[in-house]
């Protein structure tokens, strides 16, 4: 074990998904672990700035990465088709930063366009001064009792994939619900750990922001689905105990992801939500993601995503699924969200552009 003195602790880095840590609670450094688990808390050195050459601090500030800083990070796989699909770090020695938000792992694929992801070295895993190893999920919300959140909207947002324009229309309908006169609860309850998300709910008017990491998690890809649905289940009721008037969950990447499609497949999930919005870069993806939520026992609202910044596009997707299909705009409205709110208890939703 080593100490991790005041001025190595001033001058360390840390980054997004380890926000809730207590700083203060940061005392030794286990130098020789060879057991890291998901979400364990580490120190890294940075070798060779590659594909990130910043990590987003806990305030969402871009720290530029210079070889030599040492960085609070903690393990974790991630998945992301645009970028990296990465395994959790097991160990001390040679890793990748993942993702800015402070995700450490082995990346074993990458898109043919992505840079070589930054190059580190582990520390090792960051302890307590009584030697015990410090993880995300002692910081996570309280596991609170389950309490009856079918009083409250719970609105669903997934899509077809990465980049679908699920966290712009999460966005959106946050700032229509809140032009609406409504306490608006933003949660994301998959992915991976980072803060942009949250900012853009923030600054749209929620109420109140968590994900995930909020519940424990570094990222939730290759997490038992119960674990998921466990995390999902405390923020959801935090919302409710924090009074919100309708409540909104983000559920990352695709439909033909392991977590998500398990997820969506849930029967603990269809009871928690009361609607859901699928968003889709095209026509024939929203007609097949709105097929396969419909088999999955799901309460498709509307569509949105990218697909709608085309007005052949939008036409299509409503001919081919007889449903709204509602643009950014029109979600950031008032009258788009109280007639959401109304199609939630069997009303019916016309088409807006």
């Amino acid at each position: 074990m080593q100490t991790i003195d005041l001025d190595r602790k001033a001058r360390i880095k840390p980054s997004f998904a380890t926000r809730r840590v207590a700083f203060d609670d940061i005392c030794l450094l286990d130098t020789a672990a060879t057991d890291l688990a998901p979400g364990d808390l580490l120190m890294a050195r940075v070798d060779k700035p590659g594909h990130h050459k910043s990590i987003e601090r806990p305030d969402g500030r871009k720290a530029l990465l210079m070889p030599g800083d040492e960085i609070l990070i903690a393990a974790g796989a991630r998945y992301a088709p645009d970028q990296f699909e990465a395994l959790a770090v097991t160990s001390v020695g040679p890793a990748h930063l993942a993702a800015a938000g402070g995700i450490c792992g082995v990346v074993v694929a990458a898109h043919s366009a992505t840079r070589a992801p930054t190059e580190i070295t582990v520390l090792g895993a960051v302890c307590r001064g009584s030697g015990e190893r410090i993880a995300l999920s002692h910081y996570s919300v309280a596991n609170e009792p389950m309490v009856e959140i079918l009083r409250v909207p719970v609105i669903a947002i997934c899509g077809t994939a990465m980049n679908a324009g699920k966290t712009t229309t999460v966005a959106s309908l946050v700032r229509g619900f809140a032009l609406a006169g409504k306490k608006v609860a933003a949660l994301k309850i998959t992915g991976t750990g980072a803060g942009g998300d949250l900012w853009s709910f923030h600054d749209a008017g929620a109420h109140l922001v968590r994900d995930f990491t909020d519940a424990g998690f570094a990222t939730t890809y290759r997490e038992p689905v119960a674990t998921i649905l466990g995390g999902a289940r405390r923020l959801v009721a935090e919302a409710v105990a924090a009074e919100a008037d309708v409540i909104l969950l983000e559920i990352a990447d695709g439909l033909h992801q392991r977590e998500t499609a398990a997820l969506m497949r849930s029967a603990d999930l269809r009871r928690m939500v009361t609607g859901i919005i699928f968003a889709a870069s095209d026509a024939m993806g929203a007609e097949a993601g709105a097929d396969w939520l419909r088999e999955a026992g799901h309460r498709v609202l509307a569509l949105s995503g990218k697909m709608t910044a085309s007005p052949l596009a939008l036409r299509e997707a409503e001919f081919a699924t007889d449903l709204p299909v509602l643009t950014a705009d029109a979600l950031r409205t008032p009258e788009t969200a109280s007639l959401l709110s109304l199609r939630d208890q069997g009303f019916a939703l016309s088409a807006a552009a």
